[in-house]
């Protein structure tokens, strides 16, 4: 029996889900850059997607659904701005702003993701919300997932957003290509913002959306540009390597099954051989400008875990050494939980849980489910069979990917 053929409907769908996945952060981008509402034009863009669905089902979707979503928003806009009671001055510094982006040397910032992330760390913006608003208005991450990623509730990040977005409009915060002698102030909070989308791609790289692959390619991208941009910056190398590392090993996320496989038995064989070697290329220069900093010194540990390959097996002594720098330097807690495990390996399971417990005591462990797999796993090491077995419940409950699920049902089911 033939499959039955799409409807309209759905093909008009299946369109505009197509946009909303690969396009949404480059048209934020591309809207938010021609005028100074984050706000505006995200609100303006999820109309356009709105009046998508309700037009293409009837008309047949564009052949260039981007440019029709893109005329759709405009349109919203100009509507709001002719609604405010400041239309002139708006309108003024609208074109002002367009002018001055459009007059910009097409070379300073090749791609306008990019530039709209250095306009977000404007210095009249909360530094703790710069690298949240570019993964929002930008990169499209919701704030729940951003919330995620910086440790604080979905609740407190949504104010968070929603502030900055308040006081970029009613201070004016221009959205403007900033000079390069600009760059290096503003650079912290944009490779902050790029590690995070890496990072919520990276977790993401299995499931059944795409988007999760994409973030991670245009992450990658997007650090190629900075470290061109800006070749004398060893930060921004070190997040390059960080992010190369880390993507050399995916061939190895899974067996041939699809099932998770932890690093400490992935096979060697499976990992990018040429992204490791560049990553390691781009460490020594970093190395070489004697600026140690947080995404070098994660680049040392990822290049420690990749020298197995050639040795057989892991420095766990040197790793622990790295994580005590980078303890020193950031006070992270996923930075303190990562040494713990370390110290695990190195100095045995006890040494690590007490290490792993002194964390949990101070830090808001409840939903970051890396707390609750390392603590099960040493605890099954040292035979607290229970406060494994609870751990595990605890982890399998906030674990999103299926295969990892999968992979602490059976580390459960294992102690009977």
């Amino acid at each position: 029996m033939r499959p039955a053929a799409p409807t309209p409907t759905g093909l008009a769908s299946a369109a505009a889900e197509r946009a909303a996945r690969h396009s949404y952060g480059k048209l934020v981008a591309f809207l938010a850059a021609h005028g100074r509402d984050l706000a505006g034009a995200e609100d303006a863009l999820a109309d356009a997607f709105a009046a998508a669905l309700a037009d293409w089902p009837r008309r047949g979707a564009p052949a260039n659904p981007e440019g029709w979503l893109v005329t759709a928003a405009r349109r919203k806009l100009v509507d709001a701005a002719r609604r405010r009671r400041n239309a002139e001055a708006s309108t003024e510094a609208l074109i002002l702003v367009a002018e001055e982006l459009d007059a910009a040397e097409p070379e300073s910032i090749p791609d306008r993701r990019l530039a709209l992330m250095f306009a977000c760390a404007h210095p009249a913006i909360d530094a703790g919300v710069r690298a949240p608003l570019m993964l929002q208005t930008i990169l499209g991450l919701v704030a729940a997932t951003i919330a995620s990623a910086f440790l604080v509730s979905p609740a407190a990040m949504g104010q968070r957003l929603s502030r900055a977005k308040a006081k970029i409009r009613l201070a004016g915060v221009p959205f403007r290509i900033p000079e390069r002698d600009e760059l290096p102030e503003r650079l912290d909070a944009v490779l902050e913002a790029i590690y995070a989308a890496f990072s919520h791609g990276w977790s993401e790289a299995f499931a059944d959306d795409p988007r999760g692959r994409d973030l991670t390619e245009e992450a990658i991208w997007l650090a190629r540009v900075v470290v061109a941009l800006a070749p004398e910056e060893a930060e921004a190398k070190g997040l390059l390597a960080l992010m190369l590392h880390a993507q050399a090993r995916r061939p190895a996320r899974r067996d041939a099954l699809g099932r998770y496989t932890p690093l400490s038995e992935q096979d060697t064989t499976l990992w990018d051989a040429a992204a490791i070697e560049e990553a390691e290329g781009l460490i020594r220069q970093a190395i070489a400008a004697k600026a140690p900093a947080r995404f070098q010194l994660e680049a040392a540990v990822q290049s420690a875990h990749a020298a197995r390959r050639l040795t057989g097996r892991t420095d766990w002594e040197a790793i622990v050494g790295l994580y005590d720098a980078l303890l020193a330097l950031t006070g992270s807690p996923v930075v303190e939980i990562n040494q713990a495990v370390a110290v695990a390996e190195a100095r045995g399971p006890r040494e690590g849980l007490a290490l792993l417990d002194e964390a949990g005591r101070r830090l808001a462990v409840e939903t970051f489910e890396p707390y609750w797999v390392a603590r099960a796993d040493l605890c099954a090491k040292v035979g607290a069979v229970e406060e494994a077995k609870r751990a595990y419940s605890i982890a399998i409950g906030l674990e999103t990917d299926p295969a990892a699920r999968d992979f602490l049902l059976g580390r459960l089911s294992e102690l009977g």
